[in-house]
């Protein structure tokens, strides 16, 4: 177990870029390097990871210390690689208001909301390209972009999810092959069970304390973002931006951006900006919270993945669910991205030239974050 827990301890330090990054990172290690799973089994918990929702990443890192050491392998896998950006987007909340007065802090702050647009903006135009390549699915995209601007409230993104599905279902099912049975799909009750207890329970627990409502939020996020990385912004938003204002939580955002590690560590920041009497308190729950929905869900059709995605009207569904998640992401590219980060000429020429950067010359994240936060500080004090 410790083996394990180094081993992803490590990854979590290092790995920088999203999600992408991140399963690239994995191969290269536990595929290559260590040889503790073949690229055929590799493949088929990043197949996984992607039908289900959760922070996809983490999920194929979770799903790996399963493999190698059961659940308790996996809980190693998932402690190692997020206390990195754990501990740092901890430290960020509780001591960045000492210090965000400094002219060189509020630049970089500056310089990484402008690289916060151009990352969602790279988000949007790759997940479009992938999950919208139908007719159907790009009107999916386009009215759920349009009524969660109109509606930006939870339930409006629940209805166009639980909508996206049910017209996938009809709309974007794929042709069954007829010539090759289906294998009959075996899941773990226990675990789902588990799942759709807490999601119908975080419903009423709102009203049991800050602690309770915590959990009760960031539940509900984890249990319905498809795609993990940027598509869990906008639900973070619509849960909590109110509660700890726009500003703020863009700044935690952009500081998302700058760590290592998995992006559902948002969570940990804002979890301790919501409970500031008990800060640690509220980032572990936050934490703990919005990666638990995912994992459920794994340890439910880890053994049984082939015989899920095979179901036309299943990956019909799941199209439908993406091509939805990239309307809210086109929307939380406006807001709250761009409408708290550009404000002149200069701004928007910086977002322009920076994704010109990203597309042309593809750096590292590492090298994006310090561009941004060097040209951030030079547009403040000049």
């Amino acid at each position: 177990m410790l083996q394990i827990f180094l081993r992803f301890f490590t990854l979590g330090l290092m790995s920088f870029g999203g999600p992408a990054a991140h399963i690239g990172y994995f191969r290269q290690t536990f595929v290559n390097e260590l040889g503790w799973l073949d690229d055929k089994r590799y493949a088929s918990l990043v197949a996984l990871s992607q039908f289900m929702p959760g922070p996809g990443s983490s999920q194929v890192g979770f799903a790996i210390g399963y493999q190698r050491g059961g659940l308790v392998g996996a809980l190693a896998a998932f402690a190692g690689f997020t206390l990195p950006s754990f501990i740092l987007m901890y430290l960020l909340a509780v001591t960045t208001s000492a210090w965000l007065a400094n002219h060189y802090v509020q630049g970089m702050i500056y310089g990484l909301k402008l690289m916060a647009v151009v990352v969602v903006a790279d988000a949007v135009l790759a997940m479009f390209k992938q999950f919208c390549q139908r007719k159907s699915a790009r009107l999916l995209m386009l009215v759920s972009a349009a009524a969660i601007l109109i509606a930006p409230f939870m339930w409006t993104q629940i209805l166009l999810l639980l909508g996206a599905a049910t017209i996938g279902i009809y709309k974007l099912s794929t042709t069954q092959d007829d010539t090759e049975p289906l294998a009959p799909i075996r899941l773990n009750y226990l675990y789902l069970l588990l799942f759709f207890v807490l999601l119908i329970g975080s419903f009423f627990m709102v009203n049991f304390g800050p602690e309770a409502w915590i959990f009760s939020e960031f539940y509900r996020v984890g249990s319905l973002v498809f795609g993990g990385g940027h598509v869990v912004l906008p639900l973070l938003e619509t849960a909590v931006g109110d509660t700890i204002g726009g500003d703020r939580f863009l700044t935690g955002y952009a500081f998302a951006q700058a760590v290592p590690g998995p992006m559902f560590t948002f969570a940990t920041f804002l979890g301790a900006e919501v409970m500031l009497d008990k800060p640690f308190m509220g980032a572990c729950i936050a934490t703990a919270a919005i990666f638990l929905p995912g994992f459920l869900l794994m340890l439910v059709g880890l053994k049984s993945w082939h015989a899920i995605a095979a179901r036309p009207k299943i990956a019909g569904a799941i199209a439908g669910v993406n091509a939805c998640v990239v309307g809210l992401l086109a929307a939380a590219l406006y807001q709250p991205v761009f409408s708290q980060a550009v404000f002149s000429g200069k701004d928007m020429a910086l977002v322009l030239l920076g994704f010109g950067a990203l597309k042309l010359f593809k750096p590292p994240m590492l090298v994006l974050v310090l561009g941004f936060s060097l040209c951030g500080i030079l547009l403040n004090i000049s």
